[in-house]
């Protein structure tokens, strides 16, 4: 299980790198700092962060693309809780991740010095275990328990928490031993429950796809069953790794507005969910059902978190007779650049017409980038990211994450101007690691977001006070300042042909670049004050007519 012996701090990377755990994101204080001196006799590369909220975030985004956990390093109770909110954006997207968290000395905690905290209670909000190591000779094995969840299935995030004295404390030994039981497939049973159900005639059927069918295996097989049977294939609002462009198949995503995603979901006989949840509205609403799916459809889910999901839908696809049926594939296209006074529509054309082979795309764009989606379906395959756990301030930390572990990949931060700022520290580490990320903040001066959900919430009509919480625009911010006060090349563009000009420079010209991109929200006006009536419509009118709707204002 362990062999040699060191102090605390070296065992614990060794066992980490032993593990193949070779990335670590930082923000340490005093009591890590036993494992920051360890670090230079390791193969531990170190990222710093400059907000704990960029370090978690970032290794959510380095799990994503690399498949599997990076650390991270924080600095006690109060450095865990500024993690939380990218912590629970993590949890949602069920990612790998190993949290190394400083704590003061075993001897040290009776005296309740300043930053003394309840460090386990923190972490549980979104850690599957956790673990205070109270001697140095059980540090190995205490962390190779935790990269064991971490890396098991399903996926979780496992937090160790390391007082300094154990840190130094000599006697560490490094574990070697990680292995676990591969997940077995679902049963036959849910198999041909699921296969009967598909080959079913006169039977209205949609498809869910999640978490692990979302990569070009799953997307192929899923579109074989689609073709084969005529199922609807659907995916998540927000899923954690989309591949998609041409020559893959293109997959709907279920809408973020509950109103839209009952329009798309009505009409159907059954649904099914291959390692997704049932759709349910982000929030609730006066008068409104939280629960997406028709009282009238009947939910069927194929596997288990635990279970294996991407060899379940194989199966399934042979169990339904689709193994030689051709998938339906997403035609090469590109849309043509616009000109003329910049809106988040034309940035999407940009993006479109623009992004490169095998980019990846952070997207936190809000609702600044409903237009994406439908003008990158044919662009050159690319992966997509997105927040998963609602929590904004994701986009930038998790663009870190993904640049760190692709590499020679570009990347693409699509981030609102009020998200932007929760974690805008990203832009240093970018910068300080020469990251090949673009980032385009859609500056609209708004929490545009919110302006759209005041509005559909039943709220009382707002005055001066309640605008005001949801109004960025005085002052407004000067993200070309902010960026290059990092060092990050920056510049702020009007007009869609500037705009173009800046991103294909961007794309052109490897390492960090923002442009901030200033453009009218997409809803304000009458067409905000609109939006809520034309919302509780749609289950009004007739179905085609809502879905030609849905289409118009979110494709």
């Amino acid at each position: 299980m362990s062999k040699g012996k060191s102090n605390g701090a070296k065992a614990l990377i060794d066992t980490l790198t032993n593990a193949g755990i070779d990335t670590c994101f930082t923000n340490p204080g005093t009591s890590e700092m036993h494992f920051v001196a360890a670090l230079d006799n390791s193969e531990m590369k170190a990222v710093l962060t400059l907000f704990e909220g960029v370090a978690t975030g970032a290794a959510d985004g380095y799990a994503r693309i690399a498949e599997k956990p990076a650390a991270t390093l924080l600095h006690l109770g109060c450095g865990l809780g500024n993690g939380l909110a990218n912590l629970h954006n993590a949890r949602k997207a069920r990612v790998p991740m190993v949290n190394i968290v400083g704590d003061h000395a075993t001897y040290h905690t009776q005296y309740d010095a300043q930053l003394q905290s309840d460090i386990e209670t923190v972490a549980r909000n979104c850690s599957k275990w956790v673990r205070t190591t109270q001697e140095t000779s059980q540090i190995g094995n205490d962390a190779a328990e935790a990269i064991k969840v971490a890396q098991g299935a399903p996926n979780q995030i496992s937090t160790l928490i390391l007082p300094a004295d154990v840190s130094w404390g000599e006697g560490g030994h490094a574990a070697t031993d990680f292995s676990q039981p591969a997940p077995e497939p679902a049963s036959a049973a849910a198999v041909n429950e699921i296969a009967e159900v598909l080959k079913k005639s006169g039977k209205k059927v949609a498809i869910l796809l999640g978490r692990r069918v979302t990569l070009e295996a799953g997307l192929m097989a899923a579109s074989k069953i689609s073709e084969h049977t005529g199922a609807k294939l659907y995916t998540e609002v927000f899923p954690t790794r989309l591949q998609r462009g041409a020559g893959l198949p293109n997959v709907e995503r279920i809408a973020y507005l509950a109103e839209m995603a009952a329009v798309q979901l009505s009409g159907y006989d059954h649904l099914i969910l291959i390692d997704a949840k049932a759709p349910v509205s982000f929030f609730a609403y006066p008068g409104k059902k939280s629960y997406l799916v028709p009282d009238d459809c009947k939910l069927h889910d194929l596997v288990t978190k635990e279970q294996d999901a991407l060899k379940s839908l194989e199966v399934l696809v042979a169990a339904v007779g689709a193994a030689d049926t051709a998938p339906k594939l997403q035609e090469a296209k590109r849309p043509k650049l616009a000109s003329g006074k910049l809106n988040a529509e034309k940035i999407a054309q940009a993006v479109g017409a623009l992004l490169p082979n095998n980019a990846i795309i952070s997207d936190e764009a809000q609702t600044s980038g409903l237009k994406i989606p439908s003008n990158t379906d044919g662009s050159p395959k690319h992966d997509l990211l997105t927040l998963t756990g609602g929590a904004i301030g994701q986009g930038l930390p998790v663009a870190v994450g993904a640049a760190v572990a692709a590499k020679n990949r570009p990347v693409l931060a699509l981030v609102g101007d009020g998200s932007s700022m929760y974690t805008i520290q990203s832009l240093w580490t970018i910068v300080a690691e020469k990251l090949d990320v673009t980032t385009v903040v859609m500056n609209n001066g708004s929490y545009a977001i919110l302006n759209i959900e005041l509005e559909r919430v039943g709220a009382e009509k707002a005055g001066p006070k309640a605008l005001a919480q949801l109004d960025i625009s005085e002052p407004g911010i000067d993200f070309v300042s902010i960026a290059k006060g990092m060092g990050m090349a920056a510049e702020r563009v009007r007009t869609a042909e500037e705009f173009n000009s800046a991103l294909e420079r961007a794309f052109r010209e490897p390492g960090p670049h923002l442009i901030d991109a200033i453009v009218p929200s997409e809803y304000e006006g009458l067409k905000l004050k609109a939006l809520p009536y034309l919302l509780n419509s749609l289950d009004k009118i007739p179905n085609s007519i809502a879905k030609a709707l849905k289409k118009k204002l979110a494709p």
